[in-house]
């Protein structure tokens, strides 16, 4: 009986690692540093100027772990009570991670319900190109003292 067990363990485990290298081994990682952002106002076409609607383009310089600019744009919704807003935004990120250049998306989903914010930024999938080709993750902004600041849990494909 437990040399069956033995066995059975060790067909999985062969398994386990087959398919770590069919998916592709993936290298974990987290970046933190520090970025500044350039936000315009852009026109919002079609939109009721009072319905609390709004487009801006956003400009970004990354420094720290990750070395990047960004391009993108992000559409806002204020409500009329107080504390209370949303957007989603997306935005091409160009630069060097890991020693790797390349280029990925992010997404934005963010809203303020009266004060109390939830924020949620990801890695499109599929969207890195070059060496951040397979690149996922998820992107946290903090910020502290005027100062952006941000956490990046990423994965990559082992090179």
């Amino acid at each position: 009986m437990r040399h069956q067990v033995v066995k059975t363990l060790a067909i999985l485990s062969f398994l386990a690692a087959a398919a770590a290298v069919a998916q592709g081994v993936r290298m974990n990682a987290v970046a933190k540093g520090e970025f500044a952002v350039k936000l315009q106002p852009l026109t919002f076409e079609g939109a009721d100027p009072d319905a609390g609607l709004g487009r801006m383009s956003i400009d970004k310089t990354i420094s720290g772990d990750l070395t990047a600019t960004t391009k993108g744009q992000m559409l806002s919704a204020m409500s009329p009570v107080k504390g209370s807003a949303g957007y989603v935004a997306l935005e091409r990120v160009t630069g060097t991670l890991a020693g790797r250049t390349g280029s990925f998306v992010l997404q934005h989903n963010a809203f303020m319900n009266r004060g109390v914010p939830s924020l949620s930024i990801v890695v499109v999938p599929d969207s890195g190109t070059a060496g951040l080709a397979g690149i996922q993750g998820d992107f946290k902004i903090e910020i502290t003292g005027g100062k952006h600041w941000y956490e990046f849990v990423y994965s990559l494909p082992q090179p």
